[in-house]
């Protein structure tokens, strides 16, 4: 097939990024910190079992990830994953949706930024405020130089943490089936308190950590807006979200608890350092600092690319100040990517001011919002698919499977999750901290309203 020149828009968002940037995009969004690192509190809170508690989390994803491919191949003109919402439940619940989607990695730029740092300064005497910013600059140079430096950032950065998974697995597996007594394994997997040695209620309370270490693979959806062929880069995606969730996580978790007792899993450490220890390796267990590393930097890229762009779409349906649409010669959204640059080093003055109080209010102000936008997400699939059928319209190319039960199934996994956080203690001030936030997003779309209508394009008509 011959290599089509990408369009420009005159006055929108470029469309210079390739299939392998979608691709890597894609990956990088479900593969960060919070498996290299976050997977220790799973594991120390459920055992073994906690695989359980990736595989369920991770079938929610998919789930969520099939219902998204079929709206995008339904809608081929809404450019944002949050503007499914609108196309479906109008412009309150896609005000809502998309302010609460940005304010979810609004929060993760500075948490993030703050956890490089802390990283760095092992290395570099410096303080951790100083590394903090410079990584804030370097991140904010990357975004607005184009689409195509982050694209290219993020695939290379993604590479790296592909890679790192396959080599951890690779020689866990040597050791667990290879060179370790099957006796040991078994005991490592069922003794120690057992496969569940905290009960399946600690499993289920697992799923709500786990489930915020896996969010991330939605980015396609937003990264595919600026691809030559954003349909295709969606619904390929969509397919091979399943294979990823089940290698990178699913695998490696395994691994890790068959190689170590979990009892030895100290939560905020590595478990994978740990195990590569156990297994004979502590040259490349040293060596995991550097991936964990790639994977926080990659996450931070991240945030900054989905804040500026999901800004930028609210700015279009005039849901956010009309100055935020305006973008630069390179066809990035400047001034967007502005805002979450202040956004991040206001993170970082803060935490240097008061190091554990402001950090544990960033990552608790996070909190369910992902969960609130993907349960609005399901619904939006829901209603679409029976507007669908209604008015008798093909069907199409991508479906959700078992329509409509599988998707009410998916609308009740999401509020189980929700109601894990409220039954675990620390994850119960996340969710109400959570609900200020969704009670502000309506108030301010009320607030909105009232002002008066603006000039705002129907997301649901572009792509009929």
């Amino acid at each position: 097939m011959s290599q089509m020149p990408h369009r420009e828009s005159e006055a929108g968002l470029s469309r210079t990024l390739e299939h392998r940037h979608v691709t890597m995009i894609t990956v990088g969004g479900i593969i960060g910190a919070g498996l290299f690192v976050g997977s220790s509190v799973a594991i120390a809170g459920a055992g073994p079992a906690s695989v359980l508690s990736y595989l369920g989390s991770g079938l929610i994803i998919v789930l969520l990830m099939q219902m998204l491919g079929e709206m995008a191949v339904a809608l081929p003109g809404v450019r944002s994953f949050s503007e499914f919402t609108r196309a479906a439940l109008g412009n309150g619940a896609g005000f809502v949706s998309g302010w609460l989607y940005w304010y979810f990695w609004v929060v993760v730029i500075p948490v993030e930024a703050i956890a490089g740092a802390t990283l760095l300064h092992g290395w570099l005497p410096l303080p951790t405020w100083v590394l903090g910013l410079t990584l804030m600059g370097l991140m904010t140079a990357v975004n607005l130089m184009s689409a195509r430096s982050y694209g290219e950032f993020e695939f290379w950065f993604a590479s790296i943490k592909v890679a790192a998974i396959l080599v951890f697995i690779a020689l866990a597996a040597a050791y667990v089936f290879g060179f370790s007594p099957a006796g040991h394994v078994a005991e490592n997997l069922t003794g120690h308190g057992g496969f569940a040695p905290h009960g399946m209620l600690a499993v289920l309370a697992g799923v709500a950590t786990v489930f915020f270490a896996m969010t991330g693979a939605e980015i396609t959806t937003v990264a595919a807006a600026e691809s030559a062929e954003p349909a295709r880069a969606i619904a390929t995606m969509t397919r091979s979200v399943m294979l990823r969730i089940l290698v990178f996580y699913v695998v490696s978790i395994f691994f890790i608890v068959a190689a170590v007792p979990w009892s030895r899993v100290v939560p905020g450490l590595s478990p994978f350092t740990l195990a590569l220890s156990a297994s004979g390796h502590p040259w490349i267990a040293r060596s995991m600092s550097a991936v964990i590393l790639t994977a926080v930097l990659s996450c931070l890229n991240s945030a900054f690319y989905v804040c500026s762009r999901v800004l930028f779409v609210l700015a279009e349906n005039g849901d956010a100040p009309e100055w935020l649409v305006k973008v630069n010669a390179r066809h990035v959204p400047a001034r967007s990517v502005a805002v979450g640059a202040v956004a991040g080093v206001l993170g970082i003055l803060a935490n240097s001011l008061a190091p554990r109080g402001m950090f544990a209010f960033l990552v608790n102000a996070g909190g369910a919002l992902i969960v609130f936008v993907y349960a609005l997400t399901a619904v939006s699939q829901i209603r679409l698919r029976l507007k669908r059928g209604r008015e008798r319209e093909p069907e199409p190319a991508i479906r959700m499977w078992g329509f409509p039960w599988l998707s009410y199934a998916t609308v009740g996994a999401l509020a189980v999750v929700l109601i894990a956080m409220v039954l675990t203690p620390d994850l119960a001030s996340q969710f109400y901290a959570s609900l200020v936030a969704v009670a502000l997003a309506v108030l301010a779309y009320g607030v909105r309203r009232r002002a008066g209508p603006a000039a705002r394009r129907s997301v649901a008509g572009e792509g009929a």
